[in-house]
């Protein structure tokens, strides 16, 4: 009969050999641990130090405005005087000197030759009555200047007063009271009647009143600087409606 081993046995053989290999491993550790640095992590005291929030102040931007200061008035201008061209041209005249020499001829020139030049005067047409020189005459007045231009008036209102209608007012059926119609006219400078307007309450007072001033009757001229002339006559008609 085999004889069994028993398995503990054969382990202590190996013990040896187990001793020298956890030898050699505690050395490496040993090794290892004396080359490798341990470094020492410290905190430091923040205690002390105040960390203070930065406050973000909202400035407003502001534009900076220059105060732009007005430009001083320009000095008055100097009056200008502006010349107006002529349209017409005008040649121009070559200035020839007056001196006479000792044997230059001269000429002598008769009386006869020398024609007269009359200016005319140029007058104005319709002066106003009130400025007149002569005022227009009517017939059958006499007098001087005051007296003839009192009596051409006076003949006027006299003429108008009896021809005028008088039952025109009531058949218009106008309103109780004074109508006034006023009358523009001229005595041209051959003495008669023209330009004649008129202007009032009614059409039909109108149109008499013309009609009775151009039955005036023609007159001698007035006359302005001793020539005749136009003048220019305004004449009131006032009517009384009676009811």
């Amino acid at each position: 009969m085999e004889a069994k081993k028993n398995p503990k046995a054969k382990l202590e053989n190996y013990s040896g050999l187990f001793l020298q290999l956890g030898l050699a491993l505690s050395l490496i550790i040993v090794y290892l641990g004396v080359q490798h640095k341990v470094y020492e992590r410290t905190v430091s005291d923040l205690g002390g130090l105040v960390l203070e929030e930065e406050i973000i102040e909202d400035i407003p931007i502001t534009e900076r405005i220059e105060q732009i200061k007005p430009p001083p008035p320009p000095p008055p201008a100097p009056e200008v005087i502006e010349v107006v061209q002529d349209e017409e041209q005008v040649e121009e005249t070559m200035l020839e000197s007056t001196e006479v020499d000792q044997d230059d001829a001269v000429e002598v020139v008769e009386l006869d030759q020398v024609e007269e030049v009359v200016e005319e005067e140029v007058i104005v047409d319709d002066v106003p009555f009130a400025v007149i020189e002569d005022a227009p005459i009517f017939p059958g007045c006499k007098g001087n200047k005051a007296q003839l231009k009192q009596c051409l008036q006076d003949k006027i209102m006299e003429h108008v007063s009896k021809t005028f209608d008088p039952n025109l007012s009531n058949e218009l059926g106008l309103d109780a009271g004074k109508k006034r119609v006023i009358v523009l006219f001229s005595i041209d400078r051959n003495g008669n009647i023209a330009k004649v307007q008129a202007r009032g309450p009614h059409a039909r007072l109108e149109k008499e009143a013309i009609r009775v001033v151009k039955s005036l009757p023609k007159m001698i001229p007035a006359k302005q600087r001793g020539v005749p002339v136009g003048v220019k006559y305004t004449l009131p008609i006032t009517l009384e409606v009676r009811i």
